[in-house]
């Protein structure tokens, strides 16, 4: 009779424990399911084969409201053929519930802890972000993280034995994640500096191995805390002239994903030996600049300048205007109809799409971009107030024909298209001819004064 109760007890026991793996399981299971149902209900989006949309301007409103106001507009940006969103630094700042956080204090803490006078950034809270990138996946969207490695501001007043005096360079973050002292800041004991330094704020040593674990090495590090944890798709780095171009690249090739550098320099060399070094994409300045000059100035000769589009197209990333800078107040619908219609990948600035400009003729770019601009780029004519450039189509799309005119008259030329004997029309709206190409592919199109018109097959 023991021996059978021993034998009873034993058999109850191993399904006890069995029966209670099997629910661990079950639950575990579940949760992962649940996360990535959350997180990958719909594919998203490759990107490049939309636009992007720079989802803040600077100032935007505090009071940790900004991520839910961005959510609210996944569904429609997504609709209209956005196929990215870039956030501001999604981190606590030394200035708290005020910042746009490019002073960055704690990397992890995203609205969760009480430290620079507030537990929220001026976004919202973590829950708030993680919320709105879930929504951004549902969309199809990929979400971009703006990072910055270049500096950090906060700390707490130590004596520096490499400088001789006191420094801001004590940080002891609550999250307890990525602690730093003047050993991990420009000057130490590895060397005194490096590319550049901002705005006075402490100056990260990137050689570091210290740094280097925790920005992108560690299984925790910032770069995969982001990528697994938080879900982020893409990284927009800022201020890339303060340090050298491998930095950017270690920390992306740690977890892949689309990468932009903010290289601000209209200098073309300048950029496309950057975006080589870096092995990512870099924002198109030198096109910014000529865009500048042409639409500003009153000049469209300028867009014969060099750019890097013009370079290295796949590794380009367009924009009219930005939180940084935005000096193309003129005309600027006409330089959005030339990023759009070209080559490159586009980035929509948040106050041009949702307050300033037009959404609708905006809409119908973006719909002209995703459906019709394929191939490569070829000029047909530019002088002071006209350029007409062609698209010669690939990748399922038939190619276009951009006819911008910036004087005060309507405009018409004849041009060379890759149609022959084919009816075409222009897809904005803005003329009302169909014409029939010649046999030799020639035809006549006009352009509305101040405006543009987007030629192709009907």
């Amino acid at each position: 009779m023991k021996h059978f109760r021993l034998t009873y007890l034993l058999l109850f026991s191993i399904f006890f424990f069995v029966a209670c793996q099997k629910d661990e399981l079950t639950e575990l299971e579940t949760e992962s399911l649940q996360e990535t149902s959350d997180f990958s209900s719909k594919a998203l989006k490759p990107i490049g084969s939309g636009v992007m949309m720079q989802a803040f301007y600077w100032d935007v409103p505090a009071g940790g409201t900004w991520w839910n106001t961005i959510k609210a507009k996944t569904s429609s940006w997504s609709a209209a053929g956005i196929d990215a969103i870039w956030l501001p630094p999604v981190s606590k700042a030394q200035n708290g519930k005020f910042s746009m956080g490019y002073d960055p204090f704690d990397y992890f803490d995203f609205g969760n802890y009480d430290q620079m006078g507030s537990v929220e950034t001026r976004f919202g809270s973590k829950s708030e972000l993680q919320s709105l990138i879930t929504s951004a996946h549902n969309q199809g969207l990929s979400v971009i993280a703006d990072i910055v490695l270049n500096h950090n501001s906060g700390g707490d007043l130590e004596y520096n034995i490499f400088s001789n005096q006191n420094t801001y360079t004590d940080y002891n973050p609550k999250s307890n994640l990525f602690n730093r002292t003047q050993y991990d800041f420009h000057p130490n004991d590895y060397h005194n500096n490096d590319w550049g330094v901002f705005g006075g704020f402490a100056d990260l040593c990137h050689h570091k191995p210290y740094v280097q674990d925790w920005l992108w090495k560690k299984s925790n590090s910032v770069a995969k805390y982001y990528k697994n944890t938080m879900k982020f798709d893409g990284w927009r780095f800022d201020y890339v002239k303060g340090f050298e171009p491998w930095v950017a690249r270690e920390f992306r090739n740690a977890v892949g994903g689309f990468a932009v550098g903010e290289y601000w320099d209209g200098n073309v060399n300048t950029l496309n030996w950057w975006v080589n070094e870096a092995q990512m994409s870099a924002f198109d300045f030198a096109c910014y600049y000529r865009m500048r000059d042409a639409f500003m100035g009153n000049n469209l000769n300028a867009l014969s300048g060099d750019m890097l589009w013009k370079r290295n197209p796949t590794r380009a990333v367009t924009f009219v205007a930005n939180h940084d800078t935005d000096e193309i107040y003129n005309n600027k619908l006409l330089a959005y109809a030339y990023i759009l219609t070209h080559e490159g990948y586009p980035a929509l600035f948040y106050s041009d799409y949702e307050a300033w400009l037009d959404k609708n003729k905006l809409n119908n770019l973006i719909w002209i971009h995703n459906n019709l601009a394929g191939g490569s780029t070829t000029n047909l004519w530019t002088d002071n107030d006209e350029y007409i450039a062609k698209r010669n189509g690939g990748g399922g799309k038939n190619g276009l024909i951009v006819y911008i005119n910036n004087s005060n008259s309507w405009q018409e030329r004849w041009v060379e298209t890759n149609w022959s004997s084919r009816r075409i029309k222009d897809y904005t709206g803005n003329s009302g001819w169909e014409p029939v190409t010649q046999s030799g592919r020639w035809v006549k199109i006009q352009a509305p004064p101040k405006g543009y018109t987007v030629w192709s097959l009907k």
